[in-house]
C-alpha cells in the first residue's frame, strides 16, 4: 500500500471519530430522539445503531491506514 493511500486512511478514520461523535452528542440531545416519557424513540434507536457502525468502520479503516505506515516506516528503515 503507498505512503498516500495509507495516509488518506488514517485521515479517514481520524475523521470519522470527529464526525460521529459530534453526531452522537446532538443525536442525545435530540427533540426526535426522545419520547414524551423519556425513552428512547425508534429514531434513536437507528441513529444509534448507524454511530456504532460507523464507529467501528472508521476504526477498522483508520487501523488499516496506520499499519500500512508502519509497514512503510520498516520496509524503509530495512533498506
Amino acid at each position: 500500500m503507498s505512503r498516500g493511500i495509507s495516509v488518506f486512511l488514517l485521515a479517514f478514520g481520524v475523521w470519522s471519530w470527529i464526525i460521529w461523535i459530534t453526531f452522537a452528542r446532538n443525536l442525545w440531545s435530540s427533540d426526535n430522539a426522545w419520547a414524551a416519557d423519556g425513552s428512547p424513540t425508534p429514531f434513536f434507536w437507528v441513529h444509534l445503531a448507524l454511530t456504532i457502525v460507523s464507529f467501528v468502520l472508521g476504526t477498522i479503516i483508520g487501523v488499516i491506514g496506520w499499519r500500512g505506515l508502519r509497514a512503510l516506516r520498516r520496509s524503509s528503515s530495512e533498506s
